[in-house]
């Protein structure tokens, strides 16, 4: 089954997705990390085509999707705000959601303001933001630099540069990491650039203090080698109701690539059980 790609202009956003799957099935929408695009998923998305109506969406910033706002709405709120009436738009209501990275980040804020829309919440290596005024000045700096070479110097070097993070040790010992790596010289490095600067980590809101009123039920996925974001999704399991925390010990930071079989087995799994309790 191929997935169908599509168009839609809301309000400030002109959303490139692509969608897939049994349409009379639960719909499952899924958000990429920084840098990825609504190819995502590929490798995991025929394991819910029976079962499942999916789609996959361009984040502001990435692929296709194009802001026609100013930039402000590259920001996690208003970003939020228009995902809602995107789904609204196609009628689309208890839904699945599943984000990665950045996209858990939005995810999570989603699930958290608007939980009356989403069935339940599936949070791979995803963090509620930073807590402290400092720790987020301090990620803003951090990110300043990396936007600077978005806009100053050559993508593919930077791109180069960006996959050197520990973060991303064992994703560059996939096989198909080059493919990887050439797919994402699709995106516009000033998109990117505006991405980070108003949905980075630093500029977020922090979501922790938020978390003990969670009512969607949310599966937690991270890696093993990912020692950062194991803490992280520690402690978002004890202070997140109805939280379950599943740990791939060979993993790094990005499961759906470096563990593709298992991480569809787990999610879908986690998803079947929902629908029958």
């Amino acid at each position: 089954m191929m997935m169908i790609e599509q168009d839609l202009a809301i309000a400030e956003y002109h959303f490139h997705y692509q969608s897939g799957g049994n349409r009379r099935g639960q719909p499952l929408l899924f958000l990429h990390g920084f840098m990825g695009d609504c190819q995502e998923f590929d490798p995991i998305l025929p394991y819910f085509w029976d079962d499942f109506y999916c789609l996959v969406i361009d984040l502001p910033g990435h692929g296709q999707t194009e802001v026609t706002g100013d930039d402000s709405h590259y920001g996690m709120e208003k970003t939020a705000i228009a995902l809602i009436d995107f789904l609204n738009y196609l009628q689309l209501s208890k839904i699945g959601l599943i984000g990665y990275s950045m996209g858990g980040r939005l995810a999570l804020y989603l699930a958290l303001h608007f939980p009356e829309k989403f069935s339940y919440l599936i949070l791979e290596s995803a963090s509620p933001g930073l807590q402290s005024a400092i720790a987020r000045k301090k990620r803003i700096e951090h990110d300043e630099q990396w936007i600077k070479k978005l806009k100053n110097e050559n993508f593919s070097d930077v791109l180069s540069e960006w996959y050197q993070q520990n973060l991303f040790n064992s994703l560059r010992k996939l096989p198909n990491f080059p493919d990887l790596f050439a797919r994402r010289l699709n995106n516009s490095p000033e998109k990117l650039a505006k991405s980070l600067q108003y949905l980075g980590t630093g500029q977020q809101i922090s979501l922790w203090e938020k978390l003990r009123q969670g009512s969607v039920p949310l599966l937690l996925l991270v890696g093993g080698q990912d020692h950062k974001f194991v803490a992280i999704n520690q402690k978002i399991a004890v202070d997140y109701p109805q939280a379950q925390l599943q740990v791939f010990s060979h993993c790094g930071h990005n499961l759906h690539l470096e563990d593709s079989h298992n991480f569809a087995l787990i999610l879908r799994q986690f998803l079947l059980n929902q629908n029958k309790s």
